[in-house]
């Protein structure tokens, strides 16, 4: 038997935000309807070179698939190895047989993935007439949430932050290009913040960068950067006002942006309203008003890597893309 090998370049000729954004709705489904067995994350820190690992697993007897992703997130790459600060991948293995049945990248399916979740989320948490995105952060992962959101809502203008002035200026550029909207960088993250409709955070923070005294009642946030025990992007008083949706309430309490206010006793775990999938599958609400602060915290999870690279595989089979190699 072979293994099917798929380069970065072979995943980019299959994959669409679309089908992710399909792929993404299905895991957390999934995901609530307990038809995916999930271990918990196991996370490598690595401060000498500034930067971290983490490892997804999880099968999927429906799809009688198995998965196991290696991700990392090096923050001196781009300077020091001309290479992107994220690098993944993602191995798929035959669930009757335990044989590998594909080593993809999976840099792109996390970029993409990550994306579609903050899409899914604002497709019930937020105002369905949001314009006007605050992005903090300037990197890939900043520009895959707006491509997902410009997707589900009507998105006229970025305003984006970043600690790197020449970071934002180039955000400008790939955004303006490639979506055709206005992108304004901002001198500070209270003026990215402040009248946006949706907030976006990115960083790899470990401290408070968007403050509760700038979020307006009707906004939605999507809190993406903290997915390790110590990060932080959001004031902890913000999750005192909003209504909270996770993906994994059993990840978010641990090593989402929920950690911190609920290690300082600000809110409980049952304050959490839902995990997305109980609102995709209609057994709780989603936004109620437009009056609602709301906050999508995600860490991600194996099901979304699953879902979205068995969506690969299966198109990169039909279509014969990528090479085969004999490991076993």
């Amino acid at each position: 038997m072979h293994t099917r090998v798929l380069s970065r370049i072979d995943v980019e000729k299959i994959l669409t935000i679309q089908d992710t954004l399909t792929s993404v709705r299905e895991a957390y489904m999934m995901f609530n309807q307990g038809k995916v067995v999930q271990p918990p994350i196991m996370s490598i820190d690595v401060p000498e070179y500034n930067g971290e690992v983490d490892i997804k697993a999880g099968y999927s007897p429906n799809k009688e698939i198995i998965s196991v992703k290696t991700a990392g997130g090096f923050w001196n790459n781009p300077k020091q190895y001309n290479l992107p600060t994220g690098l993944a991948v993602i191995s798929l293995y035959d669930a009757k047989s335990g044989f590998p049945v594909c080593i993809m990248d999976g840099t792109l399916i996390t970029e993409y993935r990550t994306g579609a979740a903050g899409g899914v989320s604002a497709e019930v948490l937020a105002r369905q007439d949001s314009s006007v995105v605050g992005v903090i952060g300037a990197g890939r992962q900043a520009q895959m949430q707006v491509v997902a959101l410009k997707e589900i809502l009507p998105i006229q203008t970025v305003k984006v932050w970043s600690r790197l002035k020449e970071q934002a200026i180039f955000y400008k550029k790939i955004m303006e290009e490639l979506l055709g909207i206005e992108v304004l960088p901002c001198s500070s993250a209270e003026k990215a913040v402040v009248d946006s409709h949706i907030v976006v955070t990115t960083t790899p923070s470990k401290k408070p960068i968007v403050m509760n005294k700038w979020i307006k009642p009707g906004t939605h946030i999507i809190a993406m950067g903290a997915d390790m025990q110590g990060k932080q992007e959001l004031e902890e008083a913000i999750f005192t006002r909003a209504k909270i949706v996770v993906d994994s309430l059993q990840e978010c309490i641990k090593r989402g942006e929920t950690q911190s206010p609920i290690k300082l006793e600000l809110i409980e775990k049952s304050d959490i309203h839902a995990e997305i999938g109980e609102i995709l599958l209609g057994r709780k609400a989603g936004r109620v008003n437009d009056d609602e602060v709301t906050i999508f915290d995600s860490t991600g999870m194996s099901i979304q890597d699953i879902t979205t690279a068995y969506m690969v595989y299966k198109k990169a089979t039909e279509r014969e893309i990528g090479s085969k190699i004999r490991l076993i």
